[in-house]
């Protein structure tokens, strides 16, 4: 098993997102077409190579959060809608004409501005159906209509969309909050059907797989992609599996005896003598110190509990129950292990998150690799 760095790595199997994608494909409505969300660094398993992989998939259409992400979405090679879904700053609106870029109107003042620079930048109108976060005023249908009106005469407005922020749960209050939210954009929608806008969608990952709205041409494919639940009580279509798997090495093995403590502030006493065994990762890479006293690795094939706290570049295992640990064994933090499974919900459960908050959390200093089909 090669160890890039031999520290502490990320390995991120191109042929598993490929395959997420084809099933996720798969669930959709005909007609439906994917848009590959790519922002925070495609949710920590690398946008360029992402993008390129979904490019050679047939993925044309991509969401980010912001113009630099963009920038590096097109010069990997995405000649199809690239979207900014926040906010960009107005003085860097000629970057967006240069790169083709669509950006996001959050709001009627934040378009005035847009078009105030004279520069024709390419325009989706965000709608807040009840989110409360950024867009037009949905409620409001004859504001938001006049103000999307205003916009198509003073930009290039390509769509609208929105988002749907309780799609992951069958909670029945969420559910019925759901549906009023798809009602809203479609009266939308509907309203300004003559103007043609060619970009008009509302599912998210989980949308795309719960609910069905002919006036939405994208499912924008997030969480779902990289193998992750939106929800932690959601199940996933079968087949979707995650793509990334962290791992690091043993950089140290000794003897801990009965009543020493371990780590800062003494948090663990052993209780008996233990093999104990560090692990040079720690929350500077991104691995949660919630986990500290709390959470698992695995080792040869064996669960390996964490013991005193997570430091920034280092912890501590107790591995008193698994034979033969020695300096440079692999040590699994996210992935599989003989048959043994740690999943990014896993330790979000573990730390009261979620998993979107634990990939994209693997810190810059972590080496990314690429597999494609289980090679490296």
């Amino acid at each position: 098993m090669k160890q890039p760095n031999g520290r502490c790595w990320a390995e991120v199997d191109l042929g598993v997102l490929s395959d997420n994608l084809e099933r996720y494909r798969e669930q959709l409505p005909a007609g439906m077409e994917v848009m590959a969300v790519v922002k925070a660094d495609a949710y920590g398993h690398g946008d360029k190579a992402v993008t390129e992989a979904l490019i050679k998939r047939g993925v044309r259409d991509f969401a980010v959060s912001n113009l630099d992400e963009a920038i590096r979405v097109r010069e990997a090679g995405a000649e199809g809608l690239v979207l900014i879904l926040g906010y960009t700053p107005i003085g860097r609106a000629e970057e967006l004409v240069r790169y083709n870029v669509t950006q996001a109107l959050l709001s009627e003042e934040y378009a005035q501005a847009l078009a105030a620079t004279g520069l024709p930048v390419s325009c989706q109108y965000a709608l807040d159906t009840g989110m409360r976060r950024i867009g037009l005023n949905a409620e409001d249908a004859d504001g938001a209509e006049a103000a999307i009106r205003a916009a198509a005469k003073a930009l290039p407005l390509n769509g609208v969309f929105t988002h749907l922020c309780t799609a992951d749960t069958d909670d029945a209050e969420a559910v019925s909050f759901t549906l009023r939210q798809l009602a809203l954009y479609e009266e939308l929608v509907r309203r300004i059907a003559d103007l043609r806008l060619p970009y008009c969608h509302c599912m998210n990952s989980a949308g795309g797989l719960r609910y069905a709205s002919r006036l939405s041409r994208f499912a924008r494919l997030g969480i779902i992609l990289y193998g992750l639940k939106p929800d932690r009580s959601n199940v996933l279509p079968e087949g979707i599996r995650p793509a990334l798997a962290w791992k690091s090495v043993v950089s140290m093995v000794k003897t801990v005896r009965a009543g020493d403590t371990i780590g800062y502030g003494r948090t663990y006493r052993a209780a008996h003598d233990l093999t104990v065994a560090t692990i040079p990762t720690g929350y500077a890479d991104g691995y949660r110190r919630e986990l500290s006293n709390r959470g698992h690795v695995l080792i040869r094939g064996k669960r390996a509990p964490i013991v005193g706290r997570v430091c920034m570049d280092q912890m501590m295992v107790d591995v008193s129950g698994i034979g033969g640990v020695s300096l440079g064994d692999e040590v699994v933090l996210l992935g599989k292990s003989g048959p043994h499974s740690i999943t990014a919900d896993d330790l979000a459960a573990l730390c009261d998150t979620i998993g979107y908050e634990i990939v994209c959390g693997i810190s810059k200093r972590v080496e990314r690799t690429y597999l494609d089909g289980g090679e490296v």
